[in-house]
């Protein structure tokens, strides 16, 4: 387990949660196409488009049941927890790599709080803060805090003249504690998102642009530019449009706890809705307009997800001996999504979200894939944990998930296909139904050493799972390839772990783990660039093997330093889709990743203190497709801080250096050669006052 403190986030620049996973090794993140989708690796089990993560996301003891959720500002934090390795038994569903704990401050009777404002590259301004009291003293807490930050962007489109990549977004976060009594607490949770920003920043590499310079394309030479490099970089879009995102996130919850003398009862009710769409121009991104009359039109995508779950759980006190939990969840989630292209006129893209447009005079719908899909989850978990000498504790777990989805496909759906792969009647709403039950049990067992006070060692085992799901209807059909159907298989993971921990006079901290993973049906993500389609398929099994080493040691007060490092060896074993590419390596996993930090905080008089800070990042060498048809290099990334502060920690002024080196690589390559560059160097100033 990885943990940060609130300081160690301020002091890092912790805004979003790709900052401490980026801290973290055998964990890397990619954001690409809009505000919402982003893919997290995690000891090599990884997120796709339109798939769900492999890490649980849990805030204040709430699931996050939305990945699109994930990509939020983060202000206010109290600490956070990385802990990798299958998690269900204690953290919820779609576990199996780990789990995000995110705590943020708490209500408090004295009237306390912060303000922060900043300003950076991109034209980039910022507001945060946060204030905290009491309306009925010792009954009666809230705690109300929100961001705001508004950003030009940081890439030029040549052709329009405007930057790509512009970005707003304002968050509103609300927390009122009631007790109740003595022994039951209320907390009634709120919060309110709106970002919006550029969208679809691909470039495709295989273009060749006539003359050379220009934005436009020659159609008898437009696709013989050089062959498809995750290394080659550029940072020059020449799309017809800049592309548009919006997302609006709600999210509120209550959250009920209980103490008795035997267990704590504590019963949570959440509601989520996240809604979000995203425009831009169409492969192959360019300024010529409908080449050979149907390249190069316009594509969006438009999503609409709500969940409702229901949690209850009863755990013993922590005392010695046994301790217990056990609980139950139901998970009801409904989410529409549309995928369309249409015929670039040179007026513009027409917002598209639940109907197409075939027949209109401006932008008409030149595909359309529409459906609906509804997920019943039910789960019952639980964790006995039992103290077997004073020196040994032994643990076991349970879960079991049962996922009943179901898919209904917009019968207008285009091109005209059998979009139900029935052959009876395609396109009628009868036949475009679905629906399959997804079920698993995962175990989970562990024992725990203590050496002695500062050092344990350990050994863990367990089972973690991603439910099935459906593409949507017509791809499979459309890719045309073996082994890519409707219906996505489930992934199962069994994993197994050995471990050390040791503390030394509270200096020096160091971990060290080795893990091996067999993953069935692990899964993987296709584009289909005619008709804007993403697919997901399974790779029928992959085993990782890998391990972590993390050291944090202070020399001095007010020095601390620390490094860790993180290996994953990754071998597809079996691959239905291509069996060529069994012996390969997994894609999204980095074999090596590696963080060092040092950190110095020293005083200077006149009760003023220096705050030093440099963070060095690696990612290594990693495929982005089964079949290895191109590795991105070892990426290394700088990031500095420098800041001057009071003593007693009232207020700070820091300014920061991300990507100091001015790295150029790609955050992200798909198969084929569409490539979404990662930001530049970036400089930012933040001022902070705390009362």
């Amino acid at each position: 387990m990885k943990v940060f403190s609130s300081k160690t986030l301020e002091n890092a620049g912790v805004t979003q949660i790709q900052d401490f996973i980026g801290l973290t090794p055998n964990a890397s993140i990619v954001k690409s196409q809009s505000a919402g989708i982003s893919f997290i690796t995690i000891r090599g089990l990884s997120q796709v488009r339109n798939g769900e993560a492999p890490v649980a996301m849990v805030v204040d003891g709430v699931a996050v049941p939305n990945s699109r959720s994930f990509t939020l500002e983060l202000s206010d934090l109290q600490d956070v927890q990385m802990l990798r390795g299958p998690q269900g038994a204690i953290y919820g569903r779609n576990a199996p790599g780990g789990a995000m704990v995110i705590n943020t401050r708490q209500p408090t009777n004295e009237t306390t709080g912060f303000f922060q404002a900043g300003a950076g590259t991109g034209r980039e301004y910022s507001l945060k803060g946060a204030v905290s009291g009491a309306i009925v003293p010792d009954t009666l807490v809230y705690r109300i805090g929100g961001s705001f930050v508004d950003r030009k962007g940081y890439f030029d489109n040549v052709n329009l003249d405007e930057k790509m990549d512009p970005y707003r977004d304002a968050t509103v976060r609300g927390l009122l504690r009631w007790y109740a009594t003595d022994a039951a607490t209320v907390d009634l949770r709120a919060m309110r998102v709106h970002t919006t920003g550029g969208a679809n920043n691909f470039l495709a590499q295989n273009i060749l642009y006539t003359p050379a310079g220009s934005c436009t394309l020659d159609p008898n030479t437009a696709f013989n530019g050089p062959a498809p490099d995750p290394n080659r970089y550029s940072e020059r879009f020449c799309n017809s449009y800049i592309g548009t995102n919006d997302r609006d996130i709600t999210d509120v919850s209550l959250k009920f706890d209980y103490a008795m003398p035997f267990a704590t009862l504590t019963a949570i009710a959440s509601y989520n809705t996240v809604e979000e769409f995203e425009s831009g121009t169409q492969y192959p991104y360019t300024a010529t307009p409908n080449l050979f009359g149907f390249l190069n039109g316009s594509q969006s995508q438009y999503s609409d997800d709500v969940s409702r779950s229901l949690e209850v759980r009863l755990a013993s006190p922590e005392k010695p001996g046994l301790r217990w939990m056990a609980g139950m969840q139901i998970l009801r989630t409904k989410g529409f999504i549309s995928t369309a292209t249409g015929r670039d006129d040179g007026q513009g893209i027409v917002r598209i979200e639940r109907d197409p447009r075939f027949g209109a005079t401006n932008n008409p719908t030149l595909s359309w894939l529409a459906d609906t899909n509804r997920d019943r989850a039910t789960s019952v978990f639980g964790n006995l944990e039992y103290d077997l000498t004073p020196k040994l504790v032994g643990a076991i777990g349970i879960r079991y998930d049962k996922d009943k989805r179901s898919q209904d496909v917009d019968p207008r759906t285009s091109p005209a296909i059998d979009t139900c792969n029935t052959g009876t009647n395609p396109g009628s709403s009868a036949d475009c139904h679905k629906s399959k039950d997804f079920s698993s049990t995962q175990p989970s067992a562990s024992l725990r050493y203590k050496i002695s006070d500062e050092t344990q060692v350990y050994a863990t085992a367990g089972k973690g799972f991603r439910s099935g799901l459906f593409n949507q209807s017509g791809v499979a059909e459309a890719a045309g390839l073996p082994g890519v159907y409707d219906q996505v298989g489930p992934e199962t993971t069994k994993s197994f772990e050995v471990g050390f921990k040791g503390e030394y006079d509270r200096r020096l901290r160091v971990e060290a783990s080795l893990f091996r993973s067999k993953v069935n049906g692990q899964h993987y993500f296709l584009f289909i660039p005619s008709i804007s389609a993403q697919v997901l398929t399974n790779i029928d099994e992959v085993t990782l093997t890998g391990g972590e080493l993390e050291v944090a040691y202070t020399p001095m007060r007010g020095l601390d330093l620390s490094a860790g490092v993180g290996v994953t060896k990754s071998e597809i074993n079996r691959y239905t889709l291509n069996p060529a590419a069994e012996g390969n390596w997994a894609p999204y996993v980095p074999r090596v990743s590696a963080n060092l930090a040092a950190q110095y905080r020293f005083p200077i008089g006149k009760g003023l203190a220096i705050m030093t800070r440099g963070d060095v990042i690696s990612k290594g060498k990693q495929y982005w497709d089964p079949e290895n048809n191109g590795a991105r290099d070892r990426v290394n990334l700088v990031n500095l801080h420098l800041g001057v502060e009071d003593e007693q920690g009232t207020w700070s002024l820091k300014g920061s250096v991300y990507n100091a080196t001015d790295k150029k690589y790609n955050e992200e390559f798909v198969a084929g050669g569409f490539a979404t560059p990662a930001n530049p160097r970036v400089f930012r100033v933040e001022y902070r006052y705390k009362f």
